[in-house]
């Protein structure tokens, strides 16, 4: 899907991988990481949100939750990171990071609620009048008071399975006046999701039928007599999209996927934000005349249709598309290579639900790769295999 942006944006970053692999320093299955180009994503987005009045909190999923690169990104200015679930922010905050924004688009669960009031999120997201008893609660019992959000939809929304949940328009306002009877809460804005999606046909990032459901709530809110102070549009947020959420109203945004130039709008290299991760992997086995490369980071909505092998010199080759029903232990090439050539893939993914190793690299673009780290899929650390720090 974003091959051919990697090679026209990042060519530096696929020989940078190559090098590491051959060093032994990285091994199949990892996704490589640019962190220089990274840190330069995220300035230009933080510049662009700042020029139209918005706040941005990073989302660190697509990168498998790195402690490290959450880290380097806060210090560009960002305002906090966004938990999608709870054990994201159980590792978040193993690593004193900072969630600004937990409960979209997961629920906390209920034993967990008084550790997440304690670590003072800016707003939690609630789906039922019952979790907004359950933090206000938790708050009396701390001393203090937290914001909220309410999720919305409407039946004509873009609800994606597995997250059907919010409160629908018609009984928002029963829902917020309800919660204003809570003492240790404060209703502070509306959520939803995706409020923003790549149109394949205009080739633009276009809104979804949920930004008009997330700006009705907002006026609903505003008719209750809450004072909004946020607004939250996440979903494809990049340099593109940042002007038009800004003109609907949107306060707050979450970028994921353009901190790494993964966008599906980048797919020719056209976009500001460039191509800083790739996927490496190395041909496994040969069975039937085709090559299998080893798996462990397919992501079934991230599109993957080719990969580059290097044999002397780098070559195209279609992947096939595993069986949603199976497990991606192997990916299947329609070439034929040598067992033990690299394999180079780039394609939108969602790392945290992966086997993937991460691999921080910095010095890419200066020609001298330096790797900063090795985690897993969940941002854990990988010590080095020689025992020595890598950097």
């Amino acid at each position: 899907m974003l091959l051919k942006a990697l090679q026209k944006q990042n060519p530096a970053l696929m020989n940078a991988a190559l090098l590491l692999w051959q060093q032994g320093e990285i091994k199949p299955d990892s996704y490589v990481i640019d962190v220089d180009q990274v840190k330069k994503n995220a300035a230009l987005l933080l510049e662009t949100a700042t020029r139209h009045g918005m706040t941005l909190y990073l989302m660190s999923k697509q990168f498998g939750r790195n402690p490290l690169l959450c880290k380097l990104l806060l210090e560009c200015g960002y305002k906090g990171i966004v938990a999608v679930d709870f054990k994201e922010a159980r590792q978040l905050y193993q690593h004193n990071l900072p969630v600004a924004h937990i409960g979209h688009l997961v629920q906390i669960p209920s034993g967990m609620v008084d550790e997440v009031v304690s670590h003072q999120p800016d707003v939690i997201t609630v789906y039922s009048i019952a979790k907004a008893r359950e933090i206000a609660a938790a708050a009396l019992r701390q001393g203090t008071e937290q914001a909220l959000l309410v999720k919305v939809w409407h039946p004509n929304d873009l609800i994606y399975p597995g997250q059907e949940a919010g409160f629908s328009l018609d009984e928002l306002p029963n829902v917020i006046r309800e919660i204003k009877t809570l003492t240790g809460v404060r209703l502070v804005g509306v959520t939803h999701f995706p409020c923003m999606l790549f149109d394949d046909e205009q080739g633009k990032t276009l809104p979804s039928p949920n930004l008009n459901t997330l700006i009705e709530a907002k006026n609903i809110l505003t008719r209750e007599g809450v004072h909004v102070e946020q607004v939250n549009g996440p979903s494809a947020t990049c340099v593109e999209s940042i002007p038009l959420l800004a003109r609907y109203g949107i306060t707050h945004a979450e970028p994921g996927h353009s901190l790494t130039g993964t966008m599906p709008s980048n797919q020719q290299g056209e976009q500001p934000e460039l191509i800083a991760m790739l996927y490496l992997t190395e041909i496994s086995h040969i069975h039937q005349g085709k090559s299998y490369c080893y798996g462990g980071g397919y992501y079934q909505r991230g599109h993957l249709s080719h990969a580059l092998i290097f044999d002397k010199q780098w070559q195209p080759s279609k992947v096939l598309s595993p069986d949603p029903d199976c497990i991606d232990y192997s990916l299947s090439l329609t070439e034929r290579f040598e067992v033990g050539r690299p394999v180079v893939m780039c394609f939108r993914t969602q790392i945290f639900v992966t086997r993937s190793d991460v691999a921080l690299v910095v010095g890419i673009q200066s020609g001298q790769p330096k790797l900063l780290g090795v985690f897993d899929s969940q941002g854990n650390t990988i010590p080095s295999s020689t025992g020595q720090e890598r950097l």
